[in-house]
């Protein structure tokens, strides 16, 4: 029952949440403010985690692939290939799961407690919209950008770790990464992406927003953001997965 409750819970903030707003500039304001949280402020540690899983995985590739009837531009092909397809969107989307979601539950769980949520509501505003509507679109926009970019490190590092270590030649591994590349599979790490953007901004801001009690409550939502919405990612990973590959 208590499922059920909080998935009707989350549907009607949903609702709330997608009602048409009342002034779009306002919205716009706190559009940019979210954007640049959710994704400047991000930008580092997606680069830093982008370039050591794919140097890791060029390494751990090479370790199985030890054959000499083996070309060396498998390397690249699976590099490029499992970067895209599973490493860049799902892991890169459960570290920002940890970092945004919880600074959005904490944030809103510091407004429920000290009451301003309850000021919004009082003076009739939407604080469903007001507050949780710019966090979502502004995730849904950029968390997208910061996987595009992790694309690009992870294939980068795995590149540069094989001609650093001499696993893998330059054009070995170029040759490999371009003679696999598909289309649909970029197609598919985007829809991901996008997917993975509305759960970590969606579960953690009613994580947050129904948080209530004392300031405990508010540590005990944004530990409640973090692992509803890993578990929702890797659970969407593996629907997503049956369903369109």
């Amino acid at each position: 029952m208590r499922i059920i409750y909080n998935l009707g819970a989350y549907v009607l903030l949903l609702r709330n949440t997608f009602t048409k707003p009342e002034k779009a500039r306002i919205y716009w304001k706190r559009f940019i403010f979210e954007a640049n949280a959710i994704g400047v402020e991000s930008l580092g540690i997606v680069a830093i985690i982008s370039l050591f899983t794919g140097g890791v995985t060029t390494i751990n590739t090479a370790y199985q692939i030890v054959s000499a009837l083996v070309k060396p531009s498998i390397i690249g092909a699976i590099v490029s290939d499992t970067n895209i397809l599973e490493f860049s969107p799902t892991i890169t989307c459960l570290v920002l799961a940890g970092k945004v979601g919880s600074n959005i539950a904490t944030e809103l769980g510091s407004m429920r407690v000290s009451e301003q949520i309850d000021a919004l509501e009082v003076m009739g505003v939407n604080s469903a919209g007001y507050l949780i509507f710019p966090k979502i679109i502004a995730a849904v926009v950029v968390i997208p950008m910061l996987i595009l970019i992790s694309m690009g490190l992870s294939i980068y590092g795995g590149w540069f770790m094989g001609k650093a270590t001499g696993i893998v030649t330059s054009n070995d591994f170029i040759t490999g990464a371009r003679s696999t590349f598909r289309t649909y599979t970029f197609i598919f790490a985007m829809i991901k992406s996008y997917s993975f953007s509305f759960i970590i901004a969606s579960v953690s801001s009613y994580q947050g927003y129904h948080a209530g009690g004392s300031s405990l409550e508010v540590g005990r939502a944004s530990t409640r953001a973090v692992v509803y919405s890993c578990v929702l990612i890797l659970f969407a990973d593996v629907i997503l997965a049956k369903l369109l590959l």
